[in-house]
């Protein structure tokens, strides 16, 4: 089959950039989103023409690393699916489809379909971690723990960092990201050390690198391609308010979300 894309390309962080049309004959249903962008970019190449720029690593949903707009949807809009997942079977002959990068202030453009999202990686520094001593690694059931709470705790541990949370939100928030970071260690014996610091240092930092505040609309949940739940931004502002006050007392402050 053949597609129409319309891509966007830009130099740098500086550059404009702009939607470009491409046309891609000979698309097999049985290619991967990613493979028919290499496809593409193979044409573009042959011809003296300057690829497309996207990230990519793993190609199976594992890594976190691809990831962008597709008519307006973070991974094509598919439920738990990211765009290395998404098949091409799942569009037809002469669809025309407009890819675009993330678009948030903490996310600029690197090149293309490209951002820097090393943002992400600032919060988990300051504080998505435990401290525990080196050495010989524990039995696993050396500490006992509520299968409820392994439970949450894995479900939140499933987030990977795409950012998809972030494109979707209109509010260009982390709070899906950073819930999901806190929660999952304050499901667990050996996060309750540095519960409180953690709290205060990730939210922190998410307000320092500039992504807004939640509103609860929810598209980040919808978007999320390992469907973490909303609530674990109301366990990371219950766990960042509790240490605020801790901390300050006489302070009233507001949470994640």
């Amino acid at each position: 089959m053949k597609l129409i894309l319309h891509v966007w390309r830009q130099k740098n962080a500086q550059d404009r950039g702009r939607m470009v049309r491409y046309e891609v004959p000979g698309v097999n249903e049985h290619m991967s989103f990613l493979e028919m962008l290499d496809v593409l970019n193979q044409g573009l190449i042959e011809k003296g023409e300057d690829p497309i720029a996207f990230d990519h690593d793993c190609r199976e949903g594992i890594c976190g690393m691809c990831g962008f707009m597709i008519d307006g949807k973070a991974h094509g809009g598919f439920k738990g699916t990211t765009v290395c997942q998404l098949h091409m079977r799942h569009f037809k002959d002469g669809d025309e489809l407009y890819l675009e990068p993330w678009r948030a202030a903490a996310f600029p453009v690197v090149k293309d379909l490209v951002v820097d999202r090393s943002a992400f990686d600032r919060i988990i520094a300051a504080g998505g971690f435990i401290s525990v001593p080196t050495g010989s690694a524990p039995d696993g059931n050396a500490i006992p723990v509520r299968k409820q709470d392994a439970d949450l705790a894995m479900d939140a541990a499933a987030c990977i960092g795409c950012g998809a949370c972030v494109a979707a939100c209109p509010n260009a928030a982390a709070a899906l990201f950073v819930g999901a970071k806190i929660s999952h260690l304050a499901h667990l014996p050996q996060g309750q050390a540095e519960r409180n610091r953690r709290a205060l240092s990730m939210v922190r930092q998410m307000n320092r690198e500039g992504f807004a505040n939640c509103t609860n609309i929810g598209e980040c949940e919808a978007a999320c391609p390992k469907q973490i739940k909303l609530e674990v931004i109301a366990q990371s502002n219950a766990d960042y308010i509790r240490a605020a006050f801790r901390e300050r007392p006489e302070t009233v402050v507001s949470g994640v979300g």
